[in-house]
């Protein structure tokens, strides 16, 4: 699990509060993730982890994810 260090502090940057740098933060996620995968290869089980991680963040709530963002000022944002 020694490839995991490289992606963990993927899932701890903060999406920028401004949404016009919305688009440029997905891109070079995106872009990193891209370069990270051809260059590192990372095991099969660290590639899972950190999918399964991504997938609970985006899920856990409404605006976490990071390679979308949440449009909570037209759309009613509770599950009620």
């Amino acid at each position: 699990m020694y490839c995991l260090q490289w992606l963990i502090p993927v899932l701890l940057l903060p999406k920028p509060a401004n949404p016009a740098l919305l688009q440029t933060h997905v891109m070079f996620m995106v872009l990193y993730l891209i370069g990270f995968f051809l260059e590192r290869k990372p095991c099969t089980v660290c590639s899972l982890v950190f999918l399964v991680a991504v997938l609970l963040i985006c899920y856990s709530g409404i605006g976490n994810c990071l390679l979308w963002g949440s449009n909570c000022d037209t759309v009613r944002c509770d599950n009620s």
